[in-house]
């Protein structure tokens, strides 16, 4: 069900751009373009291309509240740790990894005593 609704809000939204792009600027937002002079109304006729823009609107806010609806319904009683797969106490927890004494890069070191250099003779 969520995926059908998704791929309906995918199309509106892709459909509401071009309807959108094709319609003609009124220039009011920027204070250029359109014209119109005295005799024009200060309301404009309602466009075909205008009542397609709404009810387009109309359909995607309505699919966007249906996939928050749905989404949390999916995920009502998880958490996001339950998810993840961890658990919520350090007792589970694994121990942090070491370095191995003997790998080469280090000498072994004789319990918390500092290291020196060895002697040159």
């Amino acid at each position: 069900m969520e995926n059908i609704v998704l791929v309906v809000h995918l199309i509106l939204a892709l459909c509401l751009i071009g309807v959108v792009l094709l319609q003609r600027s009124e220039g009011g937002g920027l204070g250029m373009g359109g014209g119109g002079g005295g005799a024009m109304s200060s309301r404009a006729a309602a466009t075909a291309l205008g009542k397609i823009t709404w009810a387009l609107a109309i359909c995607f806010i309505a699919t966007s509240i249906t996939l928050t609806v749905l989404a949390a319904q999916n995920a009502a009683g998880t958490s996001v740790i339950d998810r993840l797969g961890g658990s919520d106490t350090t007792e589970d927890a694994a121990p942090t990894p070491t370095l191995p004494e003997g790998d080469g890069l280090l000498p072994p070191s004789p319990g918390d005593a500092p290291l020196v250099p060895p002697r040159a003779e």
